[in-house]
């Protein structure tokens, strides 16, 4: 059985002491869980603040993004050894919104990926196709297109702690959520993309997220399909107690 994972992404949202407040209200909630990993990843500015609080407690701290350089003239970037001397665990890569607004490419995903991974972090590697492509029936196509771009020139053995999202972007923030079907449908294309390049092993221990208007009243649902490990939450983790509803689905 592959342990799910339910990740929080909350964006660009919460100063420290919001941070602060969030986990002295979330923590006891989820206190003993351990079907499944519990990570959060708050803007970088609230980093410090979310690792004093989590400390000792079952939910991990991750990030929304990490350069490729280890140091430079890269104003505004975050390096892998940065997150690694604060403590941080995990990392999102490829995020429709990093896509959508700041000029990530397949390419800019792949270089994140490697770095993300030879540092010892654990990418959560975000995959999806748009509304348009949706309706062309192109989905497939994309998602395919995405996986190999992102997995490029990445051995299987480098590759031990990645976990894939696959969002939908015309459901990120929409209140539209793909069906469980589709969702279904959707992972067991990254899913044998994954054993075309790494092997039908890796590819059956590979944990794929569903992120897309992840809510309490449809979790369930959603993790009841077997092709989902799990979810990466948007809105919904900005709450504790949503949270933490989502988190015992």
């Amino acid at each position: 059985m592959r342990k799910k994972v339910i990740a929080a992404n909350w964006k660009m949202n919460k100063t420290s002491d919001e941070t602060r407040d969030f986990f002295h209200n979330f923590l006891p909630l989820v206190e003993g869980h351990d079907r499944d990993e519990i990570v959060v990843c708050p803007p970088y500015t609230s980093v410090d603040a979310a690792l004093a609080c989590s400390k000792g407690s079952n939910v991990a701290i991750g990030v929304q993004n990490v350069h490729w350089k280890a140091e430079g003239a890269y104003t505004g970037e975050i390096s892998a050894p940065m997150l690694l001397c604060l403590g941080v665990k995990h990392v999102i890569i490829g995020h429709s919104e990093r896509r959508q607004y700041f000029g990530e490419t397949d390419d800019t995903v792949n270089l994140r990926l490697k770095t993300a991974l030879e540092a010892g972090l654990t990418p959560i590697c975000c995959v999806g196709e748009v509304l348009e492509e949706r309706e062309a029936g192109l989905t497939d196509d994309v998602l395919r297109r995405q996986c190999v771009r992102a997995f490029h020139a990445i051995s299987s053995k480098k590759a031990a702690k990645l976990v894939v999202a696959y969002e939908p972007v015309w459901a990120i923030g929409t209140g539209k959520t793909a069906t469980p079907e589709l969702a279904a449908e959707a992972h067991a294309v990254i899913r044998r993309e994954a054993a075309e390049v790494f092997g039908e092993e890796f590819a059956a221990n590979l944990r794929i997220l569903y992120g897309g208007s992840v809510k309490p009243d449809n979790a369930s649902s959603l993790m009841a399909q077997e092709e989902i490990d799990g979810a990466l939450v948007g809105g919904a983790s900005l709450d504790p107690k949503s949270l933490a509803a989502i988190v015992k689905y």
